[in-house]
């Protein structure tokens, strides 16, 4: 797995074009930071975090929005309560039209206690990060998720490989779908990744689109112990920066 330090981001943080911004944050934080951030929330966000059934799962809701806005504000020197959002057909966030014309794409996941946000000026970006854990039915969503290939080639990889091979290709996907804003509406075994430990992240083929693997890069994040995450984006990395969130 490539190596990505997870750096303070500095004073003057600017995302210029060419430039990926990769942001690392715990969404546990402590309680008078929680209330922070909450504040920052519009009302239908809110209403939203009410409907999580845990408390867990609404507090880290809260959480891993209130770092989105605080970010983004600091890109755009914006207060994060004023940004505005709006969603496209499947649901990926954008800033709304008042915002627009300030040009940057972004895009965040969370997984247990740790979320990943990337943001661009280029174009649109996914991001996806899994806890790694032993999945009873871990061949059986392969068989029904990935495309023949990539089946193939987990079902031939020894099984001590299987784990990481199965978090691999699926970070890899979602981060896909998360980029094109298809969400659930694109078939995942419609196009096919890399997934074998140790193979670079690689998007490799979609079907319909003879040249569009070509158009897009995809970068394995070494994230966290015990996480796998990947990011996607149009076009290539040229520079990416990884930011350790500490406010």
């Amino acid at each position: 797995m490539p190596s990505t330090l997870f750096s303070p981001p500095p004073l003057d943080l600017e995302l210029v074009t060419n430039e990926i911004h990769v942001w690392r944050a715990s969404l546990d934080q402590p309680i008078s930071r929680f209330h922070r951030l909450r504040q920052t929330l519009s009302m239908d966000e809110q209403m939203r975090a009410e409907r999580f059934h845990f408390e867990k799962d609404r507090k880290r809701f809260i959480v891993g929005r209130g770092i989105l806005r605080t970010i983004l504000g600091r890109y755009l020197n914006v207060e994060p309560a004023r940004l505005q959002f709006c969603y496209g057909k499947n649901g990926k966030p954008m800033l709304a039209d008042t915002f627009s014309k300030m040009a940057i794409f972004f895009n965040m996941s969370g997984s247990e206690r740790l979320a990943l946000y990337a943001f661009s000026r280029d174009g649109e970006i996914g991001v996806d990060i899994e806890k790694i854990y032993d999945h009873a039915e871990r061949d059986q969503i392969a068989d029904q998720f990935f495309s023949v290939r990539e089946s193939a080639v987990f079902r031939a990889l020894p099984e001590t490989m299987k784990k990481e091979a199965f978090f691999n290709c699926w970070t890899r996907k979602e981060a896909f779908i998360k980029a094109i804003g298809d969400g659930l509406s694109r078939s995942l075994d419609k196009f096919d990744v890399s997934l074998a430990p140790g193979e670079s992240a690689k998007l490799l083929r979609i079907e319909g689109d003879s040249k569009g693997a070509s158009r897009w890069s995809i970068q394995e994040l070494e994230s966290a112990s015990g996480y796998v995450a990947a990011l996607a984006i149009e076009g290539r990395i040229k520079q990416l920066n990884c930011l350790q969130w500490l406010e």
